[in-house]
């Protein structure tokens, strides 16, 4: 999918005054993201490029904008990549491009910081190319020569989109702030090189963190709360770990942290395996608590170490006991009344919720009937068919099944589950959409059985009023 292109030399006076207009389509030379070390500090905006104006400029116009988002935020952590996402607006002109480089603050600004690289699953639509200082595009796993070693991330395409996301990862031993340039440009695609584009320009600068010298400790381990906190580890199935120092941050995932659909590995530093495995993702970081999806370990069974370390240190390992499935449904906290404690379960409309109407304040709730749909979640059901589709780590994107089989009852009648799998559109959560069977009115108990057991979860109760 990835487009590398060495370039095309064309000859003939004829063909000057096309080649002068296209010459960039697929990305400019080097130096062009606004380094002021760089030749060419006004970016493209210079003449011939995407300006009219011979004294190059202008840089900036009012309305459009291009801007860079690092997965790290404002740090860079050692051995650790950061999701850079680059997006071009502009108020009129349709095709989008950019470069951006890296470079040490030390110096100026003229050192190369770190690597550049190219997602696997780089979109079509918005092709990227590393070119070398040399103006070759640098090979997948090489590095640029040691006598051009500075490197440019760039479009290899015009894009309608005016979005690139791709990896810059630190040099082994990085230290000190690294700047970087980025330069963005917004044509009209009119095949002239003219004052209607326009050149955006924008800088950013990362430095380390600065760490305690006070080494994570993990004191628990469990699934997630709100699916019944089961203490057996499984894949893919979602882990609450809580102790002292686990991260120097406090935050939950956000759009700047997915990679196309891949969820965070890490975040702000803070890594965790199980059986010496990286997590599939990490949803949740403090001090004292993280929130992380078990790999896709084949491995299922038995005793093995869960590690935390973050710039401050490493964690001793934790000790958890893996196995095949454990499953739990989703019965909020604060589902509970009168001694009980209620699925939680939804409605079609994606904002009623099944239960008493004095059982949580300022939710919309109702009872259930017979024949009504509903939908609740799940964590920690096992494999899904097709087995294409990722038990970890990646948002689903198509309907899927359970491998096991699973059965549901409500007040000890088996339900119609016409929908138990992965849900579209999460990460590592199941969802159940549920046909009410035929039972009396009141508090109606349910239980669910995976692969020949019952599910290890306190009973559940879902009210039914015709």
């Amino acid at each position: 999918m990835k487009i590398t292109t060495a370039g095309i030399h064309v000859v003939g006076l004829g063909l000057v005054a096309a080649v002068t207009a296209w010459a960039h389509a697929a990305g400019p030379e080097p130096g062009y993201a606004g380094d002021p070390a760089d030749q060419a500090p006004l970016a493209c905006a210079t003449s011939g490029c995407h300006t009219n104006n011979a004294k190059g400029g202008p840089i900036n116009p009012t309305g459009g904008s291009v801007k860079a988002q690092f997965s790290t935020g404002n740090f860079y952590y050692a051995g650790q990549s950061v999701i850079v996402t680059v997006t071009v607006t502009d108020p009129v002109n349709t095709h989008f491009g950019f470069q951006m480089t890296a470079r040490t603050e030390s110096d100026g600004g003229k050192s190369q910081a770190g690597t550049f690289s190219i997602p696997a699953a780089e979109p079509s639509t918005t092709p990227l190319l590393v070119l070398c200082q040399n103006n070759a595009p640098r090979r997948s796993g090489a590095a640029c020569p040691a006598a051009a070693p500075v490197e440019f991330m760039e479009h290899a395409a015009p894009a309608t989109g005016g979005t690139w996301q791709f990896i810059w990862t630190p040099t082994a031993g990085q230290s000190g702030a690294v700047h970087f340039y980025v330069a963005g440009n917004a044509v009209n695609f009119n095949a002239s090189s003219d004052g209607a584009d326009h050149v955006y320009t924008a800088d950013y600068l990362l430095s380390p963190p600065v760490c305690t010298q006070v080494a994570p400790t993990v004191t628990s381990v469990n699934s997630a709360g709100d699916f019944g906190a089961v203490t057996n580890i499984t894949p893919g199935t979602w882990l609450e770990i809580r102790g002292t120092n686990l991260a120097q941050s406090t935050r939950s995932w956000e759009g700047r942290d997915f990679l196309y659909s891949t969820a965070p590995g890490t975040l702000d530093g803070v890594l965790v395996t199980i059986n010496s495995k990286p997590v599939a993702a990490a949803l949740y970081v403090s001090p004292t608590q993280i929130n992380v999806q078990a790999p896709a370990d084949p491995n299922n069974n038995g005793s093995t170490a869960l590690v935390v370390s973050n710039c401050s240190g490493t964690a001793a390992a934790f000790n958890v006991q893996k196995a095949a499935r454990a499953p739990g449904l989703f019965p909020h906290s604060l589902w509970k009344a009168g001694g009980k404690q209620y699925l939680t379960a939804l409605f079609p409309d994606g904002r009623t919720f099944v239960g008493n109407t004095d059982l949580v304040a300022g939710v919309p709730l109702r009872p259930a009937k017979p024949g009504d749909s509903i939908t609740t979640y799940g964590v920690g059901f096992g494999d899904v068919t097709p087995t294409r589709v990722p038990l970890a780590g990646v948002v689903v994107g198509e309907q899927n099944v359970l491998a096991s089989s699973f059965t549901l009852r409500v007040g000890g009648v088996d339900a119609d589950v016409t929908y138990k799998g992965l849900a579209p559109g999460f990460v590592g959560l199941y969802q159940f959409n549920i046909t009410v069977p035929s039972v009396p009115d009141g508090d109606q108990p349910v239980t669910a059985v995976l692969a020949g057991d019952n599910l290890a979860q306190p009973p559940l109760f879902l009210t039914i009023k015709r």
